[in-house]
C-alpha cells in the first residue's frame, strides 16, 4: 500500500518491469532535469521528441551527453507532439509528458491526444488528479479536477469521481471515501454544486458508480475535520476520514491546489488519467520533487 509520495519507488521496485515515457515537443530544461532524475531511479525509460539540435544542446550545457536517453527528431514543435502521441498509440511508449512547462506547450500533446474519434481515449473523460502529502493529513489525499475539466456536468463529475477512485485504488484503498464539495453542507436548489453533490452521493449508493463511498455536500472544513462535521451536526464515515475531494469546477480546484501547496507546504504528485496512458502535465511552479513524483505516479498506473 501507497500512503506516503516515498513510497512510489518502493512500490515500483516491487514490480520488476519498467514503464516508457515519451516527451513530446522536448525543449524545456525542467522537463529535461525531471526525466533524467527519473531514467536515473531505474523505472523508467526516457524518449525526447522535438528539434534534436535544441534537445542535444540542453543535453550538452547540462552534462547529460551520456544519458543514452533515445531522441527522435522532429523539428516542427506540432508535428513533435502528433509523433509523441503516435508512439502512445502504438503502444511503443506508456506514458506521455509535456516538453514544454507552458499551456502552448502542454497543447502540443493534449490536442492529439484529444482529437475527435481518438482510439487513445478509454473512458468517456480524461481528467487531472492531484494526490497530496501534508503534515497535518493523516493520510495521502487527492483533489480533482485541476486541470482539465473547466465546469464539469453532473456526468462528467461522475467520470471525473471514477477516475480518481481508480487511482487511488493503485495506491491499495479498496473502497476510497470522496467528498463532494461545495459551499455549504446542504441541498440548495439555487447552487448547483450541491444539487450535483445529493445525486452523485445517491449514484454511489446505487452502485452507479462503483468501488467508493461519496458523500456531499460537504464544505471543505467539514470534509476534512471530523470535529467540524460533528460540530456542525453531520454524521458521515467521510468527514475526516476523505480521499479524493472533487471540486466543484476548475477554478475552485486551482484554488484549493495552491494553497495546500503556498500555505500547508504539501508534497505533491499529479497526472492525467482516463486515456489509455497517463499524462504528466508539469508547469514552472512545479519543484523538482513535483516533477518526480508525477513521472513516478505515472508509472504506477501503468505497471
Amino acid at each position: 500500500m501507497i500512503t506516503r509520495l516515498s513510497n512510489l519507488k518502493e512500490y515500483l521496485s516491487k514490480q520488476k518491469t519498467k514503464a516508457r515515457l515519451v516527451v513530446g515537443a522536448a525543449s524545456d530544461k525542467n522537463v529535461f532535469d525531471a526525466v533524467i532524475n527519473a531514467e536515473k531511479t531505474g523505472f523508467i525509460d526516457v524518449i525526447l521528441v522535438g528539434d534534436i539540435n535544441k534537445i542535444e544542446k540542453i543535453l550538452n550545457e547540462s552534462d547529460y551527453k551520456n544519458s543514452g536517453i533515445e531522441i527522435i527528431d522532429v523539428k516542427d514543435d506540432y508535428a513533435a507532439g502528433e509523433k509523441a502521441v503516435d508512439l502512445i498509440r502504438s503502444g511503443e511508449a506508456q506514458i506521455l509528458m509535456n516538453g514544454q512547462e507552458s499551456y502552448q506547450g502542454a497543447s502540443m500533446i493534449t490536442r492529439p491526444l484529444l482529437e475527435k474519434n481518438s482510439s487513445l481515449i478509454k473512458g468517456k473523460t480524461i481528467s487531472h488528479v492531484a494526490v497530496f502529502e501534508m503534515e497535518h493529513y493523516h493520510k495521502l489525499l487527492a483533489v480533482t479536477d485541476v486541470a482539465v475539466n473547466i465546469s464539469p456536468d453532473l456526468s462528467t463529475k461522475a467520470d471525473i469521481i471514477s477516475n480518481a477512485v481508480f487511482l487511488m485504488r493503485r495506491f491499495g484503498i479498496e473502497t476510497p471515501k470522496v467528498a463532494v464539495l461545495a459551499a455549504v453542507e446542504v441541498v440548495n436548489e439555487r447552487m448547483q454544486a450541491t444539487v450535483h453533490a445529493a445525486i452523485l452521493s445517491k449514484m454511489a449508493q446505487r452502485g452507479q458508480i462503483k468501488n467508493c463511498i461519496i458523500d456531499g455536500p460537504l464544505a471543505f472544513d467539514n470534509a476534512i475535520s471530523a470535529k467540524s462535521a460533528k460540530y456542525k451536526g453531520i454524521e458521515s464515515v467521510v468527514s475526516g476520514d476523505v480521499d479524493i475531494l472533487l471540486a466543484p469546477d476548475l477554478e475552485t480546484a486551482g484554488m484549493l491546489y495552491q494553497s495546500l501547496i503556498m500555505i500547508a507546504k504539501a508534497q505533491v504528485a499529479s497526472i492525467t488519467v482516463g486515456a489509455v496512458a497517463p499524462v504528466v502535465l508539469t508547469t514552472k511552479l512545479d519543484t523538482p520533487e513535483t516533477r518526480l513524483n508525477s513521472i513516478l505516479l505515472s508509472a504506477c498506473t501503468y505497471i
